[in-house]
């Protein structure tokens, strides 16, 4: 029975920007199926989380649901973190702030950081390749906020993904933002904390918004302990590929024991 229970663990799923933990629906049923413990997490202003977007003015009053969830956790509780798109920033601020809680970081095409550059290096890296897949996305250069049009989340974001997904999407989505500027001020998150947690990367191979030349660059330049591809994923990829990524996550699982 001990030995059961060992082999359970706590996942813990971050979502990206104008998303929220329902977008984690199809994993959340895999993995609690398979035995494991689940959290999901609505970060500020978003999902059901009662705030509105004015009231985030920071990117960690953003990450404050995360961050008050590592707090919570009983000590010697270690959990595999999982960070999709710009969640992957939010999961690398608890990786500086709480390293010895994590066993193991999951980055499913997200942005991952390198700790020689402000936290927002890798989101202006992004941008200078252009906005073109954005296409009827909502920006406002001034607030930095976005919201991802119905043309770009059917072509760009949910290409892969059933209709029905899409459907939820366009029901559920809420305006976000990068908090470019206020990240950019940042100090790097340091090699000691954030880069002594183990780090894998979850490839999806038809993402249109940060595209797989784009994943693989900030693995070469900031090199992981494991590299898995999802082939037919689009951005969503726990919405186009749920049951691979779910395989993806037990073998990253076994990996950290």
């Amino acid at each position: 029975m001990e030995e059961e229970e060992a082999k359970k663990k706590h996942f813990v799923l971050v979502h990206g920007v104008c998303h929220g933990a329902w977008c984690w629906y199809r994993v959340i049923t895999l993995l609690e199926s398979g035995g494991h413990r689940v959290t999901a997490l609505d970060l500020s202003a978003c999902g059901i989380d009662s705030r509105s977007l004015d009231d985030v003015s920071t990117f960690a009053e953003y990450s404050r649901p995360l961050m008050d969830f590592m707090s919570s956790l009983s000590e010697g509780e270690k959990i595999i973190l999982v960070g999709h798109s710009f969640g992957g920033v939010s999961v690398s601020l608890a990786m500086e702030s709480f390293p010895e809680k994590i066993k193991a970081a999951v980055f499913l095409a997200a942005f991952m950081p390198h700790p020689d550059f402000p936290p927002s290096h890798v989101i202006q890296e992004h941008s200078k390749s252009g906005e073109g897949w954005l296409l009827d996305s909502q920006l406002d250069s001034k607030t930095g906020t976005m919201l991802f049009g119905p043309k770009c989340q059917s072509s760009n974001l949910y290409q892969c993904t059933p209709l029905e997904d899409r459907t939820l999407a366009r029901m559920l989505i809420r305006t976000g933002n990068f908090f470019v500027e206020d990240l950019s001020n940042m100090d790097p998150f340091s090699k000691d904390k954030f880069g002594c947690v183990k780090r894998f990367f979850i490839i999806c191979k038809e993402d249109k918004a940060i595209n797989e030349q784009f994943q693989r660059w900030m693995i070469g330049n900031n090199p992981v302990d494991g590299v898995k591809e999802i082939d037919g994923a689009d951005h969503m990829g726990m919405l186009s590929k749920p049951l691979q990524l779910y395989k993806c996550l037990l073998e990253i699982s076994q990996d950290t024991v």
